[in-house]
């Protein structure tokens, strides 16, 4: 059976992260991806200049139909913004229950508030406890735990404590490179290889979408986390420093690599 993963996120037009850098992650990692888009941003590599939510019978009729027909191995949230966008999402999973990676998207890498402060408690208490693995970078980990400059391990014991079944702290902030996964018993570190390009926008998105689709395929969380790091790294080291003038977009297919 063809795997198949879900990203539940936001539109970026440019291309770059959201829902495009998930589907663009699940083909790299060799599953087949379906979207369930619950806001549309104007966005480029410089800034997100407008946010449309979309209706929450809209985005559960997107859930409904994808769980109907084509199923789900694994999914992923990604940047859902609201409130009651969160609400709709939480409802929806917890009576369809399947291996969840939630990406607690808050800040854009151009610096856009992606999830506003009302929604930050309602991701905590409605889907963490869904979670399989949440994965902040160093900064949302922070904001989350409320651990400002906090050990990355301390980190990801207390987002446990909130209720997610492991938490995967990234490592592309910091002084070190290391993501570090607890999963509720044991810690592991994994070394990341970091590169000095100007192309990480969806580098997040990408390492979230990829950890979903190994889960999807049916790897363990540890070697799921591997894979994740390595793929968002490669993804970065291709990064398409050409496209915009900000922070260019991630290349997970290597597309430069196929021209």
């Amino acid at each position: 059976m063809v795997p198949r993963a879900l990203t539940i996120a936001t539109s970026d037009s440019g291309g770059g992260a959201g829902i495009q850098a998930d589907l663009k992650a699940f083909a790299a990692a060799g599953v087949y991806g379906t979207s369930a888009v619950v806001a549309l941003t104007a966005q480029n590599t410089t800034a997100v200049t407008a946010v449309h939510e979309l209706p929450p019978d809209f985005i559960r009729a997107q859930l409904d139909a994808i769980f109907d027909d084509i199923g789900v191995g694994a999914a992923k949230t990604g940047m859902l913004f609201s409130r009651p966008i969160i609400e709709t999402v939480a409802e929806f999973l917890e009576r369809h229950s399947v291996p969840l990676v939630v990406d607690p998207v808050m800040i854009a890498s151009s610096g856009a508030q992606l999830l506003q402060d009302d929604a930050v408690e309602t991701l905590i208490g409605r889907l963490f406890p869904l979670a399989t693995v949440v994965t902040p970078n160093v900064p949302e980990a922070e904001t989350l735990t409320g651990m400002a400059g906090a050990p990355r391990r301390d980190l990801a014991v207390r987002l446990v404590e909130l209720g997610a079944g492991a938490a995967l702290v990234t490592g592309g902030h910091g002084e070190t490179a290391v993501d570090h996964l607890f999963d509720g018993r044991e810690h592991l570190e994994l070394p990341v290889e970091r590169y000095d390009v100007p192309a990480t926008h969806g580098a997040g998105c990408t390492h979230s979408a990829t950890l979903a689709a190994l889960l999807a395929r049916g790897l363990a969380l540890s070697d799921a986390a591997r894979g994740a790091a390595g793929a968002a790294s490669e993804a970065v080291r291709h990064g398409l420093v050409e496209i915009g003038s900000g922070d260019g977009p991630v290349d997970v297919l290597n597309v430069k690599g196929a021209a």
